[in-house]
């Protein structure tokens, strides 16, 4: 059994707090991106969500910390499937923050990274 993994969905980066209209003159000044501003639903955390190419940029503020929140975010075929891989080797998953349309949840690697598995609702 295997993880069927779909695509790249999105990237999150990690700002200092105060930091959020530096962020935006850099990534969507700057570098030109869309910010993601209506998508129906308040984004989680305060985040802030940039189109990048077919994938999303997410932009959120946080204290330093050894376990940070940056991470890529992998659509999957079949979260529970994975889910359920996972914790059969001993890996511990955390449920997150919801957001319509997707259901996810995370885990870490060994080496403290937090990785982000996703399935798209229909």
């Amino acid at each position: 059994m295997k993880i069927e993994f779909e695509r790249l969905n999105h990237i999150m980066l990690c700002i200092p707090h105060g930091a959020e209209e530096a962020a935006r003159a850099f990534y969507g000044g700057v570098l030109g991106l869309e910010e993601l501003r209506d998508m129906g639903y308040p984004l989680p955390n305060g985040a802030i969500w940039f189109q990048m190419g077919d994938i999303e940029l997410h932009i959120r503020a946080e204290q330093a910390s050894e376990l940070s929140q940056r991470h890529p975010a992998f659509e999957v075929k079949d979260l529970e499937a994975a889910r359920l891989l996972l914790e059969s080797q001993g890996v511990a998953v955390r449920a997150d923050s919801p957001i319509p349309g997707r259901n996810r949840f995370s885990f870490r690697d060994p080496f403290g990274n937090r990785i982000e598995l996703i399935q798209m609702l229909a």
